[in-house]
C-alpha cells in the first residue's frame, strides 16, 4: 500500500485536480494507494472541493477547525499512515504539497526505489516558474543554513517537501521519541523528518524533480528573509532534541511472506 500524504490548507483551487492527477498515474502504474489529505483549518471552499473526491477516490480527509501548521499536518498524517498499514516493513507514505509545485509523474519514481529497497527516497526539486529571485536564491542555499546540525547521507536538498518513506523506518523513529516527532516549522521540519527517519533507514536515495510554481493560484507564502532566520533559529531546537542512536540491526526490507499451513 502507497499511503499519499497531502497536508493542505485554503488550496480549494488545486487540491482536487490534484488528486484526480494522482489517481490518472496509479492509473498507468498500478499499485494499491490511499489518499490521505489534512485540511489545516482552511478557510475557504477546500471541504466543499473535497467531499466529491471521497466519494469517488481511496481517499481519507482529517480536517480540523483551527490551523495547527505544517509540521503538526506532517506529523499527523504520516502517524496515519503508520496506524492504517499492517506491512510496514513493505507499504511507504509519500509526502507532497498540494499547490502544484510537486509533479504526480515522479510518484513511480519514488516507489520503484521503495520496492528495489530503499528506505527513503527524496525528490530534490529545481525551480521552474518562480518569479521571485530571493525565493530562489532561499531555495538554492536553505540546506546549507542547518549545515553541521543536520545531515544525511546522499540527500543534499534537505528542505524539499517530497519524499517516500517505508514505513517501519518511520514507524521506528516516532517509537524512539516520546512526544512529538517534529520540533521545527516549515522547510526545517522536512529536513527534520529526513534526518530523524534516515536513522532507521538501510538505505537512502534520491530522484531529481522539478518544482512548478508557476501553477499555483496563488502568492507563494514563502517571504525569503524570516524563511531564512527560521531556518538559522531552529539550528537550535534541533541540537536540543537530537536524533537517538541507530539501533543495533536494520529491520529487514520485505515482510516475510505468509506461509501456507498444512491442512
Amino acid at each position: 500500500m502507497i499511503y499519499v500524504c497531502i497536508p493542505s490548507r485554503n488550496e480549494a483551487p488545486t487540491v482536487g485536480l490534484l488528486l484526480w492527477k494522482i489517481r490518472q498515474v496509479f492509473a498507468a502504474f498500478p499499485r494499491e494507494y490511499q489518499l490521505l489529505v489534512l485540511d489545516d483549518g482552511s478557510t475557504d471552499s477546500t471541504a466543499d472541493v473535497l467531499e466529491p473526491y471521497a466519494r469517488v477516490l481511496p481517499l481519507t480527509v482529517i480536517r480540523r477547525t483551527s490551523a495547527q501548521g505544517y509540521a503538526a499536518s506532517v506529523e499527523e498524517l504520516l502517524r496515519k499512515a503508520v496506524e492504517l498499514t499492517d506491512r510496514p516493513k513493505r507499504d511507504a507514505a509519500i509526502l507532497m504539497h498540494a499547490d502544484f509545485a510537486h509533479s504526480p509523474h515522479i510518484v513511480p519514481d519514488l516507489v520503484r526505489r521503495i520496492e528495489s529497497g530503499a528506505d527513503l527516497v527524496v525528490a530534490e526539486g529545481r525551480l521552474a516558474g518562480e518569479p521571485s529571485r530571493g525565493h530562489r536564491l532561499l531555495r538554492r542555499h536553505a540546506p546549507a543554513l542547518l549545515r553541521g546540525v543536520v545531515s544525511v547521507p546522499a540527500v543534499k536538498d534537505l528542505v524539499s517537501g517530497y519524499a517516500a518513506i517505508r514505513l517501519v523506518a518511520l514507524r521506528n523513529a516516532i517509537r524512539s521519541h516520546a512526544g512529538h516527532l517534529l520540533h521545527t516549522e516549515g522547510w526545517a521540519a522536512n529536513a527534520e523528518l529526513f534526518w530523524r527517519t534516515a536513522r532507521y533507514a538501510r538505505r537512502v536515495e534520491t530522484v531529481p524533480s522539478i518544482e512548478r510554481h508557476d501553477l499555483r493560484s496563488r502568492s507563494s507564502r514563502i517571504r525569503p528573509w524570516e524563511t531564512a532566520t527560521g531556518l538559522w533559529a531552529a539550528r537550535r531546537v534541533l541540537r536540543a532534541s537530537p536524533v537517538p542512536p541507530a539501533p543495533s540491526e536494520p529491520s529487514p526490507r520485505r515482510e516475510a511472506e505468509p506461509q501456507a499451513v498444512a491442512p
